[in-house]
């Protein structure tokens, strides 16, 4: 295995970052479809309401465990960088390997959040249908 140099944690770094924003862009979203869902609710206690409050509370959680594994990523980048500095390279690439696994892992609850999201469109539409 080739040493990690100080340059390899830090290409994540933009990655991470544009990431977040995504994730927060999400979020912020949320928040306004929490408040509709909120007034909607207490308006007309439809079935299909209570159903997108429900999707929104599973989309709100994976969007927490998204947030934590993408910040966790970037924190263990960052003590990466410290062992290369410090010159403990088997410890900065272990280190940087788990990095990597909690992005996947961000990445996937993700894809798992569009899926919830693909369902949340529907249950709406067929709101519509009747």
């Amino acid at each position: 295995m080739e040493e990690l140099t100080l340059i390899t944690p830090t290409f994540l770094f933009s990655a991470i970052s544009l990431i977040f924003l995504a994730y927060t862009n999400r979020f912020l979203a949320y928040t306004s479809l929490v408040r509709n869902l909120k007034e909607k609710y207490l308006a007309d206690k439809s079935n299909v309401t209570k159903a997108q409050i429900e999707n929104l509370k599973k989309r709100l959680n994976l969007t927490r465990l998204m947030q934590m594994f993408g910040v966790a990523s970037l924190l263990l980048c960052v003590i990466t960088m410290l062992l290369i500095y410090i010159g403990s390279q088997t410890v900065a690439a272990i280190i940087f390997g788990i990095a990597l696994l909690f992005l996947i892992i961000s990445l996937a609850l993700s894809v798992w959040e569009i899926n919830i999201s693909s369902n949340s469109i529907k249950i709406h539409l067929s709101d519509m249908e009747k």
